[in-house]
């Protein structure tokens, strides 16, 4: 069915290749980016790996390609509310699409100005868009759905599998000690930085929302991403999807992959025992897509999915990559302030059971990520590549 989709954050890493997908189904889309995340390359002094055209020129390739059109608005959700409560009333989107929030929890960390910036444009962005729809009477007609992080839930142990958003519990009454039926309740949130508590505060506008409201919400806990381009991006290069290495952007796997292609050592940091959920690009967008096919209800709770399709351990992929290329690998001081090993089970059905068919790690499509490092090679400033952001300040004794 032929649905018009805004998508917040359109010209970022998932949000592109999202919006190409959703469009080469027959979609009508409409962009809204401040290109923010293009300054944000300035700043650090470091660009994707591959060579992104300007939004406009992605767009016009597109429409040269396929004939389909896509609208572009290039305002701050988080600031401009009334120019998003124009646009959302005008052109009555079917589902809105949010990925306009800083994403990287290294660059949330990285001083007090980064952690104020990533409280002030995720909160802001997250509740103006909420109050947008409200304020233009499309609580039923108007489906969210949010891009979150499986971070929400924390990378401790847990002797128990992580369920897609609710936890089911039993309280127990202080005056007898009797038991209550069970209830469910929103797991309880354990962010590993500023980016991650912007998530978990994300999860407490929807459950506001959603039952004083009546909004229709979809929220999708993402894995980590790897891989770049999408069967869209790769039509032409033109369209090319972003690569980033550095350490304040890159994610962990694609890193590996460029690391090796440049000769550089494959940076673990602490034991490499941290494990986390995974999911690659291509995936992502086919996610988005189901959410959007299969909305909830009106008066359904806030709909949670864990958007990941399998677990592993850092070192291990660190050492799958120096054995099919023989880096080498550099255990590194970890920046990050969390369990040095953990283990993780998540629950993932509810995108599966929606017809998600999941891509899971394999050499073939790890060669088509290092086919695009190779090519790209010689753009790469090796200077940015290791993690430098620390979650605690190093203060000589």
């Amino acid at each position: 069915m032929h649905k018009r989709i805004l998508v917040l954050g359109g010209d970022g890493f998932c949000g592109w290749p999202t919006t190409l997908h959703l469009s080469a189904q027959g979609h009508e889309l409409h962009i809204i980016d401040n290109m923010v995340r293009r300054r944000q390359d300035e700043e650090l002094g470091v660009e994707s790996l591959t060579p992104i055209r300007s939004l406009t020129e992605r767009i016009e390739t597109w429409q040269q390609l396929t004939g389909q059109k896509i609208g572009l608005s290039t305002f701050d959700i988080a600031r401009d509310y009334n120019e998003l409560k124009s646009l959302i009333g005008s052109w009555r989107p079917d589902a809105i699409v949010h990925f306009a929030e800083q994403r990287s929890a290294p660059y949330s960390m990285k001083s007090a100005w980064h952690k104020r910036f990533t409280v002030d444009n995720n909160l802001n962005a997250t509740h103006n868009v909420l109050c947008a729809i409200v304020e233009n009477a499309m609580e039923e007609s108007c489906h969210l759905v949010h891009l979150g992080t499986m971070g929400v839930y924390g990378y401790k142990t847990s002797r128990f599998t992580l369920p897609e958003g609710y936890q089911k519990v039993r309280l127990l009454s202080p005056e007898n000690g009797e038991e209550s039926e069970d209830t469910e309740i929103l797991y309880p949130p354990d962010p590993g930085s500023i980016y991650h508590m912007t998530k978990t505060q994300d999860q407490l506008f929807f459950y506001y929302y959603n039952k004083n409201d009546g909004l229709r919400i979809t929220d999708l806990h993402q894995g980590i991403v790897w891989g770049t381009e999408t069967e869209e991006t790769k039509r032409d290069e033109r369209l090319i999807n972003r690569f980033d290495y550095d350490g304040d952007f890159g994610t962990v796997l694609n890193r590996f992959i460029l690391q090796a292609a440049v000769g550089h050592p494959l940076t673990v940091h602490g034991t490499g025992g941290q494990t986390r959920a995974f999911i690659h690009i291509r995936d992502t967008v086919q996610c988005i897509r189901l959410a959007i096919e299969h909305p909830p209800a009106p008066g359904e709770r806030v709909r949670v999915f864990n958007q990941t399709t399998e677990t592993h351990r850092v070192r291990d992929l660190a050492r799958l990559i120096h054995e099919l290329t023989g880096a080498e690998l550099q255990f590194v001081d970890n920046p990050r302030k969390e369990q040095t090993e953990n283990d993780l089970r998540v629950e993932n059905q509810g995108l599966q059971n929606l017809g998600l068919q999941p891509i899971t790690l394999s050499a073939g499509l790890l060669a088509e990520v290092a086919e695009i490092a190779g090519k790209y090679k010689d753009r790469c400033r090796q200077s940015k590549i290791p993690a430098r952001s620390l979650w605690r300040a190093r203060r000589d004794a």
